[in-house]
């Protein structure tokens, strides 16, 4: 029993190293990915760059994006996408 002891304080390290730092950042990495590849025409989009625009085109990676009153296109790639603006 006394050579387990000697284990037991590491593996109790790494299951609390698990609960509180591996597993809460998979599940925001989780909804980040969910939330990339559930983008449509017309949602507003904040860019992690902090540009905010509206989309109007969807490729497989590439979004086109209309910024500005001028309704200027830009093409930008879907994994710089940071936020869909709530409508």
């Amino acid at each position: 029993m006394e050579q387990y002891t000697g284990l037991l304080f590491p593996i109790l390290l790494l299951v609390i190293f698990y609960f509180l730092l591996i597993r809460p950042q998979r599940k925001k990495d989780k909804q980040i990915r969910e939330m990339r590849s559930n983008l449509k025409v017309g949602d507003q989009i904040t860019t992690i760059g902090g540009i905010y625009g509206k989309i109007v085109k969807v490729k497989e990676d590439i979004l086109t994006i209309e910024v500005g009153s001028d309704k200027i296109k830009l093409n930008v790639a879907k994994w710089s996408v940071g936020n869909v603006e709530d409508k």
